[in-house]
């Protein structure tokens, strides 16, 4: 599991500044929940050899009683309770304040681990500008540039290191043989309706499974000779000798659900549509490179207006998924369930699929016979061979010359003729190009 990063601090000392950068992007995943007038974001980040959520907060008023500051206070807890560590963010130049007094006792009576991060610290002497901060109880004072991106690899290492041996225990005791599913959605889409009826209908044998810290479950079973592992991101409980699942959401366990899963199973409400979050969603199951099948649930409870309008969105919104099957079922009734289980492990085998090398050459001199990549300035790309670099997703790695200008649209050209001849259904295809050196670049002078 990765481990997560909560950014909590008063307002306007550079949280988002320090999420933007840990994150490499300006795009987070929101979690709309209603009725709340300020969210927290997360993303996916990586410093070095470290991999990790990080989770973004509004300005943090602990006592807050009422309104809008006690709104994002609850946020700030949720968010707090969700981490592995806290960044508590300072304000280098404009000092210690009382609010800061405030969050820091809140923080040192949780006992969580905690990092005092001194932000804007840019061109200051440390030793006597920073020195104030040591009255807030929390240890050492890490002094960091979000805006110019200062210290930031050397503050990552420090929170998580302690964090990576934890982390590879987990990942070696994986079984090869089984197929993790993770079923991945909002709030009240149906995924706890689906896991019970799974777990009902197929009468299969379940049990709880060791789960972390929390307290996120696993229930294996089997289905006609393949073993599966659910991976709970509805948040399951057990009453007496019965699985009884709970929509009780948590952003933190739906992106590590998809980070340990084998395959992925999107479920979207058809009542709602396809909304920011399910896209948001996607998107991080996408990059994240996991098999995916897409479900709409509650099908049944529309009409045939609507029906036509969750179609376009799907087409519009979800574009990027199109390599996906798409299934339209109702939970509840037991409508189109039998079929998600021929996806889902047509998924898993697309994911793992060996592709042969001569095989590989041969599509790509054929494609490129069939349709000569772009001329660009006096280059035109030379394609000669292509080879498997891995699994999980398909990695194809293509050799040649001046690749670096080979156009987007060659790429899914490219892509389309491979995964048609694997039938590489369910799964993300990643195409790497790598441009063979001219051993006679150096050589102009002799």
């Amino acid at each position: 599991m990765k481990p997560v990063i909560a950014l909590v601090g008063r307002p306007n000392v550079g949280k988002s500044t320090l999420f933007n950068r840990l994150t490499k992007t300006r795009d987070a995943i929101v979690a709309d929940f209603a009725g709340l007038t300020r969210d927290r974001h997360y993303g996916a980040g990586k410093q070095g050899s470290h991999e990790f959520i990080v989770i973004d907060t509004g300005g943090f008023e602990p006592d807050a009683v009422s309104g809008i500051y006690k709104e994002m206070a609850k946020q700030t807890r949720q968010a707090v309770t969700e981490a592995d560590v806290v960044f508590f963010v300072v304000d280098a130049r404009a000092g210690i304040s009382a609010q800061d007094h405030d969050i820091a006792k809140y923080l040192r009576k949780l006992g969580k681990p905690c990092v005092l991060v001194a932000n804007k610290s840019e061109g200051m002497t440390q030793g006597i500008q920073l020195g104030e901060f040591f009255e807030l109880g929390l240890g050492e004072v890490f002094p960091i540039s979000a805006a110019h991106g200062q210290g930031i690899r050397a503050l990552v290492e420090l929170a998580l290191d302690p964090l990576a041996v934890d982390g590879e225990a987990v990942d070696a005791a994986e079984d090869p043989g089984v197929i993790k599913l993770a079923v991945a959605g909002r709030p009240n889409v149906g995924k706890s309706t689906l896991i019970n009826t799974w777990l009902g209908e197929e009468r299969l044998v379940a049990f709880d499974l060791p789960g972390t810290t929390r307290d996120a479950i696993s229930v294996p079973f089997e289905r006609n000779g393949q073993k599966f592992e659910l991976v709970d991101t509805a948040g399951l409980r057990r009453k007496g000798r019965v699985f009884e699942a709970i929509e009780k959401f948590s952003v933190v366990k739906t992106l590590q659900a998809i980070e340990s899963a084998s395959v992925v199973l999107l479920l979207i409400d058809a009542t709602q549509g396809v909304t920011d979050q399910d896209a948001h969603i996607a998107g991080y199951i996408l990059e994240s490179g996991r098999a995916v099948v897409v479900a709409v649930n509650k099908w049944d409870a529309i009409d045939e207006y609507q029906r036509e309008l969750v179609k376009r969105s799907l087409e519009t919104r979800l574009g990027f998924l199109k390599f996906a099957a798409l299934h339209l079922i109702s939970a509840q009734k037991r409508q189109g369930l039998g079929p998600l289980w021929d996806s889902i492990a047509q998924a898993y085998r697309a994911a793992n699929c060996k592709m042969s090398t001569p095989v590989l050459t041969r599509l790509l001199l054929e494609a490129v016979q069939f349709q000569t990549p772009k001329k660009s300035g006096m280059y035109r790309p030379k394609l000669r061979y292509a080879h498997q670099g891995g699994m999980n997703p398909p990695i194809i790695v293509i050799h040649g010359n001046s690749l670096e200008h080979v156009t987007e649209s060659y790429k899914r050209f490219l892509e389309g003729r491979f995964r048609k001849e694997f039938d590489l259904v369910g799964t993300p295809l990643r195409i790497e190009m790598k441009t063979s050196q001219n051993p006679y670049a150096n050589k102009e002078g002799d």
